[in-house]
């Protein structure tokens, strides 16, 4: 399901990939539902590319987002009630325990709340497909 989510590096919020153009891609936007092009140059990534530092293997985002959900049992973060930046990496040391704490700044960890309440907001609960879920079970059994 995240790997058609799109951030557009220079545009704000989070994107759907609706159909793919030549040299660009249509996207819709997840706040608005406004579709806008993006083209070749822009710097487009998935969300199912994108991965959080750890002190052991780097966790894919949709694993996080999980966590993030089990802790806030499914409800919108709301960064600014935890307060500041010391605040807010202890409040995601919480959730992820062995975040590499060198390597992740603390406008990662803003921008991973920013975009999981920008999924729930657009009716997104479940970031992981069940395909992939599958995939990895059969893996571990091998």
């Amino acid at each position: 399901m995240i790997r058609t989510i799109l951030s557009i590096a220079g545009k704000p919020g989070l994107y759907r990939l609706v159909n793919q153009g030549r040299n660009m891609l249509i996207v819709e936007s997840l706040a608005t539902g406004k579709r806008t092009p993006a083209y070749a140059r822009d710097k487009v990534m998935s969300l199912g590319d994108i991965a959080m530092y750890t002190t052991e293997e780097d966790i894919p985002l949709a694993d996080v987002f999980e966590l993030v959900k089990a802790k806030t049992e499914g409800q919108p973060v709301d960064t600014k009630a935890i307060g500041g930046d010391a605040e807010l990496r202890e409040y995601f040391g919480t959730i992820l325990t062995n975040f590499d704490r060198e390597r992740v700044h603390d406008s990662d960890i803003r921008k991973l709340f920013q975009w999981y309440n920008t999924l729930l907001a657009a009716g997104i609960t479940e970031f992981k497909a069940p395909e992939a879920e599958e995939a990895a079970e059969e893996d571990k059994a091998e």
